[in-house]
């Protein structure tokens, strides 16, 4: 029996599906294992963890596994690619694909056929394949310059949305719940954790602003609402480069800002479909891995 190792390997969580030819046997999470955001003995430590745990659950040994396909991001540069191939290679056997995030998620929803995928996780992008199996992108260049909607976008939004209303006299909620969740205790101590070097982690105020959101706190729900527009806007610029002339546009949205705040797909959807009304957007949450599974299994069956 062949076993199929397929990996997601995110800034915040790192999930492996383990199969046979047909079969699902076990899925495990752990960490995140970013490469490029947590560094490699991080990264070494969320994989090789993760992958122990599912393969023990399939009850399969790692001297069985024939592929394992892993989507990450940044995986277009080489030496990011070569670190995470040779991180896994030292735990299974068989060849090791290294994709991106993107590609196993395209996968995971549309298997060969045309579509586009919303990633809004720690970082963002917009994805698409048409009918002529042309392929475009817009966002994911990286949280300092890009990744427009995602978990560290709007984290970073939602501080100087908090300082810019500070700085007019307003009082705001969501600012002492920012200082809450990084566990500070003045102004001055957010200003220096938010301008430090290397970044903090944006992503982690992602859950306390949902909350105020919940809350009905007007400044949550604008950063929210800003992240949705920004998805959109990613969405339309791949759709501008490959489906103007298409009848119907099949989206699919992705990433744990999608999947926990209701306001940002509701504001993604409206948008989008307000410019494009023949956008078919999937409102069921893609899980990516499954899309690496099926690339594990497709490049043996193409080599045999």
């Amino acid at each position: 029996m062949s076993i199929f190792l397929g990996l997601d390997g995110g800034g915040t969580k790192t999930t492996c599906a383990v199969g046979d030819e047909n079969s699902l046997l076990a899925t495990a999470t752990a960490g995140g294992s970013n490469v490029i955001r947590l560094g490699e003995m991080h990264a070494r430590e969320s994989l090789h963890s993760v992958i122990r745990q599912a393969c023990t659950v399939a009850g399969v040994d790692l001297r069985q596994v024939q592929q394992t396909c892993i989507g990450v991001a940044g995986a277009a540069r080489p030496e990011i690619a070569d670190t995470v191939r040779r991180l896994l290679s030292e735990i299974v056997s068989g060849e090791v694909r290294v994709v991106g995030d993107m590609v196993i998620t395209l996968e995971a929803v549309f298997g060969s056929n045309p579509g586009m995928v919303v990633i809004a996780g720690t970082g963002a992008m917009a994805y698409g394949r048409n009918e002529l199996g042309h392929t475009a992108r817009a966002g994911g260049w990286g949280f300092a310059i890009s990744d427009e909607g995602s978990g560290h976008w709007i984290g970073r939004l939602a501080i100087g949305v908090s300082l810019r209303a500070q700085d007019e006299g307003e009082d705001t909620k969501l600012l002492g719940r920012i200082l809450d969740c990084w566990q500070l205790s003045t102004f001055d101590d957010l200003v220096r954790a938010a301008n430090a070097s290397p970044p903090p982690d944006f992503s982690s105020l992602f859950p306390t602003i949902l909350a105020a959101a919940e809350d009905g706190e007007a400044l949550a729900r604008s950063v929210l609402t800003q992240a949705g527009a920004a998805l959109a806007g990613l969405a339309k610029m791949v759709i501008r480069r490959l489906f103007l002339d298409a009848p119907a546009i099949p989206v699919a949205m992705s990433g744990g800002v999608f999947r926990q705040a209701a306001l940002v797909r509701h504001v993604f959807y409206n948008s989008l479909r307000s410019e494009y009304p023949c956008a078919d957007v999937n409102s069921t949450m893609i899980e990516p891995v499954n899309g690496a599974l099926a690339l594990a299994r497709k490049a043996v069956r193409q080599s045999l």
